[in-house]
């Protein structure tokens, strides 16, 4: 049988490749559609960095990266997903905290005290329209000018793919990946317009991180697995403890 992954594409399509290589049938159900806010460089801005926290921050800048001075500045990565699609899109410099918010910030911080970074000058911090952390504040208590400019929205998708639905009214899905608070609550909601909530609940609940956790458990979901750390890799032994506990 089948686990659903409900990350946003085009991410979904790595992660279902790693899943079939780990011997998994894979079906995708994207619960959030990535939507790029076209972001103004109006030369006048003079920074000093960039910090990201999410690969869709960059690909947000995409369609105006061409040729742009940011691509010379040292770039701040969350990890190394989203570091990766920043070397893709051409910045030459990338740092990756390898964890989460928290560790992004103490990169910061450490890269001032390495004389790597100027507190002095601005950084940019390029976000999503929804932030689940408010970085830019936490670096503005520290003493850093941050300017935050939007560069994606996520949109919730309201309604599970056809076969998704059919495939948990047949109870033919084995789990469930969950990788942030938004996408879990969207994939609620639509296996609620689904009329198939009570099936979708049922089934074990693997998840990025204790956050993304809560939102399932308040749901009513009794078999929730939390990853290790909040990577890929860490969900993936999540899932394994799930469903192959006699093999691990």
């Amino acid at each position: 049988m089948p686990v659903l992954v409900t990350r946003p594409h085009p991410d979904d399509e790595a992660t279902a490749s790693g899943l079939r290589a780990r011997g998994y049938e894979v079906l995708q159900a994207p619960m959030l559609r990535f939507e790029p806010i076209a972001f103004s460089d109006d030369n006048n801005g003079h920074y000093g960095g960039v910090i990201v926290t999410s690969a869709n921050a960059v690909r947000g800048l995409m369609p105006q990266r061409e040729n742009s001075r940011l691509l010379k500045l040292p770039l701040f990565a969350v990890g190394e997903h989203t570091a990766s699609a920043a070397r893709a899109a051409g910045f030459e410099k990338v740092i990756s905290a390898n964890g989460n918010a928290g560790s992004l910030h103490d990169l910061v911080v450490a890269s001032v005290k390495a004389k790597e970074l100027k507190k002095a000058d601005p950084l940019l911090y390029l976000a999503g329209a929804d932030l689940a952390r408010d970085l830019g504040g936490e670096l503005g208590e520290r003493g850093f000018t941050v300017v935050t400019h939007t560069s994606y929205r996520m949109a919730p998708v309201p309604v599970l793919p056809r076969d998704t639905c059919e495939a948990f009214a047949a109870n033919r899905i084995e789990a469930v990946l969950h990788y942030s608070r938004r996408s879990a609550r969207a994939f609620l909601q639509a296996a609620r317009n689904a009329g198939v909530e009570i099936s979708a609940l049922a089934v074990p609940q693997c998840c990025i991180s204790d956050g993304v956790a809560s939102v399932m458990r308040d749901a009513g979901a009794t078999q929730v697995m939390v990853a290790a750390s909040p990577d890929e890799n860490a969900l993936f032994g999540a899932l394994d403890r799930a469903l192959r506990p006699l093999t691990r």
